[in-house]
């Protein structure tokens, strides 16, 4: 199971934390959280969240506040471990303030630290645009950014899951590759 993928994605509320959860709880091995989210003390309501995330949670296993450091922290997990990231979403919005060239360089090194980690990786990814088109100019290039990144690190995996509804649907099962488009 070292140096593998997974990734979990789906809408909000919509069950694929708990998914992964289960996928990291299920592995046998040392789980560590690696948490991209910002801590937000003065917001209750994104509080509420956290808490009940932290409480779904055994107590066995470490978590990790990365922030934007994720790259970083998947290079320190172990053979032994398992890193659980929760979630590419976060990870993608600490970014949106980098230029082009900045995130494109961020990107890269995100998907080089996944492919050389030693320990097999789940990652939460927020399904977004589907079908409404943001009304800010940020709202797009957060779901252009997203898109992007999900389908090159599509290419890293060795399972995949879409979990809507309560249910999950194991994509690489049922899915064929949509083809590249030729470069112009």
């Amino acid at each position: 199971m070292s140096g593998t993928l997974t990734l979990v994605s789906g809408p909000s509320s919509g069950g694929k934390s708990r998914w992964a959860e289960h996928l990291a709880a299920s592995s046998g091995r040392q789980v560590v959280y690696l948490a991209t989210g910002p801590t937000l003390p003065d917001d209750p309501d994104w509080q509420h969240r956290l808490t009940l995330h932290r409480n779904r949670r055994p107590s066995s296993w470490q978590c990790r506040e990365v922030g934007r450091h994720l790259a970083e922290a998947l290079g320190e997990l172990g053979s032994d471990q398992l890193g659980l990231v929760d979630s590419l979403g976060t990870w993608v919005t600490a970014g949106l303030d980098w230029d082009r060239d900045t995130w494109e360089e961020a990107c890269g090194g995100l998907l080089v630290a996944i492919r050389d980690c030693e320990a097999p990786v789940v990652l939460v990814c927020e399904e977004v645009g589907w079908g409404v088109v943001p009304a800010t100019k940020i709202g797009g290039l957060f779901r252009d950014r997203q898109g992007h990144l999900q389908q090159r690190l599509m290419a890293l995996c060795t399972a995949a899951w879409l979990v809507l509804q309560g249910r999950a649907v194991d994509l690489l099962a049922l899915s064929q590759p949509v083809p590249e488009l030729p470069e112009t």
